[in-house]
């Protein structure tokens, strides 16, 4: 029964109402103070502090130090995939993203930790997949030798992600779309990229991306991807 336990513990912690929203908070990849994640669960900071200890006790959430102030972040990727996992549990005419206009443009284009999410992630993985950029291959993706070298000119070395200490690359399930985007080590590079060469930029204070005027036709020259112009 010890498995059983150790799970029924894990599923308890992320259960409750209060650090859920902690760990969605948390789910944008930066780290914030206890006092932030309060103001964000609606607890004092005494409470949040007690919340934090439990969830760094089962390994779901780190804490670094930087002079006098302590700042949490997700343990590992894998925290940030089973919690994004578990909101496409919510049935589909429930998802209040789709209900604003501000949370369509989240719906559109959004960070999930460190690689991108939501439509245009998964536009991005379907013209990948379907120029033989990236191929699917137990639940994971390889890239092929085409791959390697358009990855090349995007100025991402795919050999050294492979020697990473993490997921190469992995089928992430979208919640607001229902199906998989890009994450692991080559997600984030891809992330990443696109930010330096600043087709898409990241809005201040939020999980949203935006595309910039130079990302909507680099994204349709390279991927036959159109987006809406919003930057």
């Amino acid at each position: 029964m010890e498995v059983e336990n150790e799970f029924s513990k894990i599923a308890g912690l992320i259960g409750d109402k209060t650090r859920s929203l902690m760990l969605w908070s948390l789910l944008d990849g930066k780290a914030f103070t206890a006092t932030e994640l309060a103001v964000a669960s609606n607890i004092s900071r005494q409470s949040a502090s007690n919340h934090l200890a439990k969830l760094m006790e089962a390994d779901l959430v780190v804490v670094e130090k930087q002079g006098r102030h302590r700042y949490f972040r997700l343990a590992n990727e894998q925290v940030a995939q089973v919690i994004e996992s578990m909101a496409s549990l919510i049935p589909g005419q429930k998802i209040a993203i789709k209900k604003s206009a501000e949370a369509q443009k989240l719906a559109f284009a959004r960070t999930c930790y460190d690689h991108l999410a939501g439509e245009l992630s998964v536009a991005l993985v379907q013209s990948l997949v379907s120029r033989g950029i990236i191929v699917a291959h137990d639940n994971a993706f390889e890239v092929t030798e085409q791959g390697d070298r358009w990855f090349h000119k995007l100025g991402i070395d795919v050999e050294a992600l492979r020697q990473k200490k993490r997921s190469f690359a992995h089928p992430c399930l979208d919640w607001t779309e229902r199906k998989h985007h890009l994450g692991g080590a080559l997600g984030a590079a891809i992330l990443d990229s696109f930010l330096e060469k600043d087709w898409i930029r990241r809005k201040p204070n939020s999980r949203e991306v935006v595309i910039t005027s130079l990302g909507e036709m680099k994204l349709y020259e390279e991927l036959n991807i159109g987006t809406p112009n919003q930057a």
